[in-house]
């Protein structure tokens, strides 16, 4: 069965002025449009067809480049457009709020190592918050669209927040100012989302 575009969670331009429309518009219905193009087209008539997203991501070190290449972007991409909205509270709050304080003294502290791990991100790629196998928050970055649930990734685990860091995800308003950019995404995470996975996740 072949996979499809999934509709945003809210309007292209809820997340303004953090991230503005026409960068969502393209960004979905281009860029993450086009992973799941060539992801149709590299498993078409192999054993790879009826595999779900998730089957071919916990696999991807023994598959072929397009295949984790544009496996990854479209898991990515949808998990993105999930841990953000246009009504954030701001700060998580509750058990996840209490783990990360425990984790990296508070949250603030957090962001900056968040924000660290997406600005040395050498290229394009990702910054993620990850629960690990013995359930403790980590911040890691993958190049590409490399993610912690691959196999073949150096820091694993279940994400529960993550970044997009290629250019093309805020180029049209931030130009080369990555920094900026992801100073001001803090402003439409979706907490109650990220609290949600992180609840899954332990």
């Amino acid at each position: 069965m072949a996979f499809t575009l999934p509709d945003l969670p809210y309007d292209y331009d809820a997340l303004e002025v953090s991230i503005d429309a026409r960068t969502m518009e393209i960004h979905h219905t281009k860029h993450h449009n086009a992973y799941i193009t060539n992801l149709n087209n590299a498993i078409a008539d192999t054993e790879l067809a009826d595999k779900s997203l998730d089957e071919l991501i916990t696999n991807a070190g023994s598959l072929s480049p397009a295949v984790r290449n544009n496996g990854g972007g479209h898991w990515n991409h949808t998990f993105f457009w999930n841990v953000m909205t246009g009504n954030s509270m701001g700060t998580p709050t509750g058990a996840l709020a209490e783990e990360i304080n425990s984790t990296f003294g508070d949250f603030e502290s957090m962001k900056t190592q968040f924000n660290t791990a997406g600005a040395t991100q050498f290229g394009s790629g990702w910054a993620w918050l990850t629960v690990s196998a013995d359930g403790k928050l980590e911040i890691s970055s993958t190049p590409n669209q490399d993610n912690p649930l691959m196999d073949c990734v150096k820091t694993k685990g279940t994400p529960i927040l993550g970044l997009d860091v290629w250019e093309h995800a805020y180029y049209l308003r931030y130009q080369n100012l990555r920094p900026a950019y992801m100073q001001a995404w803090w402003d439409v995470v979706n907490w109650d989302k990220v609290s949600e996975l992180y609840a899954a996740a332990k």
